[in-house]
């Protein structure tokens, strides 16, 4: 049996997780910002992501999400939620980081997450709902704005 004929299993992390959470977070560092912006530090999810990932499971203002295909990670969702400040009153969900191994895309795993996402972010209350991506990946821009998202800002940089 091929792996695209495997179940795919869409659930909350657990601890076992951790080695495929920090595996995918590295590969959507390198993926995504180590080719899109040189001011992020790609090893971070190697040194920092154990931990940061092991927290995140016990946060009830985090979310995280696996697709697990036997027993092994193959994609996964963080996301989080505030409470609005004076400002923007509003509660808002933002989907963190998003990823799928390129074996298992196309077949509606992010969809799935996404959906998850959307999901856990109405139980906790959330008015909003945000997602960031680089200007310069157009297939994430346009895989969101399948999934219900609208641009809303556009950040520019500069060096000082």
């Amino acid at each position: 049996m091929s792996d695209q004929q495997l179940e795919v299993v869409v659930r909350r992390a657990r601890p076992a997780d951790l080695d495929g959470l920090v595996a995918c977070s590295a590969a959507l560092f390198a993926e995504d910002a180590g080719t899109r912006d040189p001011s992020v530090d790609v090893s971070w999810p190697r040194e920092y992501g154990p931990a940061h990932f092991a927290a995140g499971m016990n946060d009830p203002s985090a979310l995280l999400l696996v697709a697990d295909c036997a027993g092994q990670v193959v994609a996964y969702l963080a996301g989080s939620v505030a409470e609005g400040s004076a400002k923007r009153p509003a509660r808002t969900a933002t989907l963190v980081s998003l990823y799928v191994d390129p074996a298992h895309r196309q077949g509606g795993l992010g969809v799935r997450l996404v959906t998850g996402f959307s999901a856990w972010a109405k139980e906790v209350g959330a008015e909003l709902a945000e997602v960031t991506a680089y200007c310069s990946n157009a297939d994430a821009i346009r895989f969101y704005e399948r999934n219900g998202f609208a641009r809303q800002t556009v950040t520019l940089r500069s060096l000082p």
